[in-house]
């Protein structure tokens, strides 16, 4: 409840502006027969099945074209070129990758023999191999 309190600056008031036309229920409605599909001319009109969703489709199908006539099917232009521009990125970036792991595969990998007679390590163990043959006497 409002109740008087002596700290306040104005009195409490009602923010009520009486009309008698409402603009913003008058767009209201408008819209909601739009979107009905219906108009003034159809007032006297009897409903027929499925004649709101032929209006919709209609509607919607006349606000696609008046885009694509707007923006001149730019994007049907600029799809092409921007797929081949992401391909080429992607094989600029991508290829030498894979063309250096084919090359690292072909390249036959040392055996540890190999390895052995290449470099010589004086620390590594010496096999020692029994000896199989006899002496002739």
């Amino acid at each position: 409840m409002g109740l008087f309190t002596p700290h306040k600056k104005h009195a409490n008031a009602f923010n009520y502006i009486p009309r008698y036309y409402d603009p913003e229920k008058e767009r209201r409605e408008q819209r909601r027969r739009e979107l009905r599909g219906e108009s003034s001319a159809d007032e006297g009109m009897e409903y027929t099945p499925g004649q709101y969703i032929r209006t919709q489709r209609e509607a919607r199908k006349a606000r696609r074209e008046a885009e694509r006539a707007a923006n001149g099917g730019i994007t049907r232009k600029i799809a092409p070129v921007a797929g081949i521009l992401l391909m080429l990125v992607i094989i600029y970036l991508i290829f030498p990758r894979v063309v250096a792991m084919f090359n690292r595969m072909r390249v036959p990998q040392k055996t540890q023999e190999q390895i052995d007679i290449e470099e010589f390590n004086p620390y590594t163990p010496i096999t020692i191999v029994p000896n199989d043959y006899k002496e002739e006497e």
